[in-house]
C-alpha cells in the first residue's frame, strides 16, 4: 500500500462480502495550477491503470508503447489469412476472474456495465486417463468449496482423503502477504503439494494446471505464489473459479475504447515509440529519450515486462541511482517459452466442446479453446466459411525444444483430445512463441521490486512487482499500476485511487485458529 492507504473491511453489490478495500489516499480532486509531468513508459495493463489514475486528476500524462497497439502481453494486431480474411491475432486466451475487482474498474472506465465481457460456463479441466473436473458446481464459499471440490472431483477418494498430510496443508487456511512469503517462498510447488500427499491425479489434473497459468513448471516455481493463488481463486475467496472473456478481440473490446477514454482526459498515447533510456534532468525531474527525440517529465513509472524493464534501467546509468536496486533489476528473470497456436479449420469441432478446456497428460499442450463460443470475430468467420478457430496453448517448453515439432505436437494432441478435427484442413495457422512472462522462482519474493524505489519520483508497476496485497497476474498489473499512481498523487496532494482486493486472509477463524496452533 502506499501514501495513507487502509485497507478495511467493505461490502457492496456485486462482489464477495468480505472483500477489503484499499483507500488511497487523501487530497484535492484536481491538479490546482500547474499540472506536473509524468512518462509512464509501458502500454500494457499496468501502464494504462497508472496513465488512467494520474490523467484523471489532471496530471500530465505521456504513454510510451514500443509495440504499435497497446495492451501489452493482451494487445492485438491485425492479419490477413489465406482465403483473404482479416482477423486480429493475439497472444492467446485469457481469463478474467471475477476477483479481478481492479482490472474490472480499469475497464469499466470506457465500459461501466462491463458489456464487453461475458462469463463462460464453466472451468472444465480434462485428463488423458479419462478424469475430468468443473467448477460450476461447486460452492462458491469456503470452506464449503474445497469441500464441495473434494465430493464433486472424481480425483479425490476417501483412502486418497485419509493419506493426505493436513499439518503440511495448514499455511492454505489463512493465507496472508507478505508472511505467505516467509513460510513457504523457499520449496517448490511441486514439493509443496508432494508433501501435502494430495492425490496423484488431483496434483496432475487440478493444482498442475493452475500452477502452470504462471507459465512455469511447477518445479520452479515458488510455493507461496501457490498457496496464493489458491487463496485468491480458490480458499481465500467466495467470488469462485468461473471466469469472463471479451466478446471481441483485445483491442476493439477492451483497449480501443480505454484509449478514448484516456485521450479525452488529455493523455498522449505514444505507441510504437520504444524508451531507449532516461535520463535526469539539470533543475530536477528527468528526460525520456526515444528515437524522434527527449521530453521533459517530473516522474516516470516504469510499467514494463522483465526485459524491458531491464533494458531501460541498463542503458539509464544515472537513473535511479542505487546499485542494489539496479542489481535486484537485473537480476530478474523470465519464464520459460509459450506457444500459441491458433487454427482455423475448415469444419466445426463437435457442438459439445467447450469455449475452453484445461488439459493435463496430452503432452504439452495446457489447454484449448473453440474461439467462436464466445469471441464475435471467430464466430462471424465461423458462419460465414463453416469453419471453427482452435486456439492450442503450451506453457513452459524447453528452451531448446524444436519450434516446428512443439507446433506439430500440439496438433496432434488436438487430434487425440478431439477426434472430428483429424480430417479438418487448415485453412490457415499462427504460431506465437514468447518468452517474456516473469518468472516466480523459489527463493525470489525477496529480489522482486516493490512499487516505490529509491527515488521517490519513479515508481514500477506489473505482474513481477512485489505487493503487500492479495493480487496475482493481471489483477497484480492493474493494482501495481494503481498503486504506482497513488504513490506520486501523494507527493502532490492529490487524491489516489480506491482499490479492492480479495479478503487479505483465511475466511474460516477456527481454520485460522487451527493455522495459529499447529503450523510454524
Amino acid at each position: 500500500m502506499n501514501g495513507r492507504a487502509t485497507a478495511t473491511p467493505a461490502t457492496r453489490h456485486g462482489r464477495d462480502r468480505r472483500a477489503h478495500v484499499v483507500h488511497g489516499p487523501h487530497g484535492a480532486p484536481r491538479v490546482r495550477g500547474t499540472a506536473p509531468r509524468v512518462a509512464v513508459i509501458g502500454g500494457g495493463i499496468a501502464g494504462l491503470a497508472a496513465a488512467t489514475a494520474l490523467a484523471e486528476r489532471g496530471v500530465h500524462v505521456t504513454v510510451y508503447e514500443r509495440e504499435h497497439q497497446l495492451g501489452g502481453r493482451l494487445r492485438g494486431w491485425p492479419e490477413e489469412l489465406a482465403d483473404g480474411s482479416t482477423i486480429t491475432m493475439s497472444r492467446g486466451f485469457h481469463a478474467f476472474f471475477r476477483q479481478y475487482y481492479n482490472l474490472r474498474g480499469l475497464l469499466r472506465r470506457a465500459d461501466p456495465a462491463l458489456r464487453t465481457l461475458r462469463g463462460l460456463p464453466d472451468y472444465p479441466l480434462r485428463h488423458s486417463g479419462g478424469l475430468q473436473d468443473g467448477f460450476a458446481r461447486v460452492p462458491r464459499t469456503p470452506p464449503w468449496s474445497a469441500l464441495g471440490f473434494a465430493a464433486l472431483s472424481p480425483t479425490f477418494g476417501g483412502r486418497d482423503l485419509t493419506r493426505m498430510n493436513a499439518r503440511a496443508a495448514l499455511p492454505l487456511l489463512d493465507v496472508r502477504v507478505p508472511d505467505i512469503y516467509r513460510r513457504l517462498d523457499h520449496l517448490s510447488a511441486w514439493e509443496f503439494l508432494e508433501r501435502i500427499r494430495f492425490p496423484r491425479a488431483a496434483h496432475h489434473l487440478a493444482f498442475e494446471v493452475f500452477s502452470r497459468s504462471f507459465f512455469a513448471d511447477p518445479r520452479h516455481l515458488s510455493a507461496a505464489e501457490l498457496a496464493l493463488m489458491f487463496h485468491i481463486y480458490f480458499l481465500g475467496s467466495s467470488e469462485g473459479l468461473l471466469f469472463d472473456v471479451p466478446r471481441e478481440p483485445f483491442p476493439a473490446a477492451l483497449w480501443e475504447p480505454l484509449a478514448r477514454y484516456l485521450t479525452g482526459h488529455g493523455a498522449d498515447l505514444r505507441t510504437g515509440r520504444a524508451v531507449e533510456h532516461v535520463e535526469p534532468a539539470r533543475g530536477g525531474g528527468f528526460h525520456v529519450v526515444t528515437g524522434d527525440g527527449r521530453q521533459r517529465c517530473d516522474a516516470v513509472v516504469l510499467a514494463l515486462d522483465v526485459n524491458g524493464l531491464q533494458h531501460v534501467v541498463g542503458q539509464s546509468p544515472r537513473f535511479v541511482d542505487d546499485a542494489a536496486w539496479r542489481a535486484r533489476i537485473m537480476g530478474l528473470g523470465t519464464a520459460p517459452p509459450f506457444l500459441v497456436s491458433r487454427l482455423w479449420l475448415d469444419r466445426r469441432v463437435a457442438p459439445d466442446r467447450p469455449g475452453f478446456l484445461g488439459t493435463s497428460g496430452y503432452g504439452a499442450l495446457d489447454n484449448v479453446s473453440v474461439l467462436e463460443r464466445w469471441e464475435g470475430e471467430a464466430a462471424r468467420w465461423s458462419a460465414r466459411t463453416g469453419g471453427s478457430v482452435v486456439e492450442l496453448h503450451a506453457y513452459a517448453v524447453d528452451p531448446a525444444a524444436d519450434r516446428a515439432a512443439e507446433q506439430r505436437g500440439l496438433l496432434a494432441q488436438l487430434h487425440r483430445l478431439y477426434p472430428e478435427t483429424r480430417d479438418a484442413r487448415i485453412v490457415d495457422a499462427r504460431h506465437a512463441w514468447h518468452a517474456d512472462c516473469p518468472l516466480f522462482p523459489v527463493g525470489g519474493h525477496r529480489n522482486r521490486p516493490t512499487v516505490r524505489t529509491p527515488d521517490p519520483a519513479v515508481t514500477v508497476a506489473g505482474d513481477i512487482v512485489r505487493s503487500d496485497l492479495p493480487v496475482a497476474l493481471m489483477e497484480r498489473a492493474a493494482t501495481t499500476g494503481f498503486l504506482a499512481a497513488n504513490a506520486l498523487l501523494a507527493r502532490w496532494g492529490l487524491r489516489g485511487q480506491t482499490l479492492w482486493t480479495v479478503p487479505v486472509r483465511g475466511r474460516t477463524a477456527a481454520l485460522r485458529a487451527l493455522n495459529r496452533l499447529v503450523g510454524d
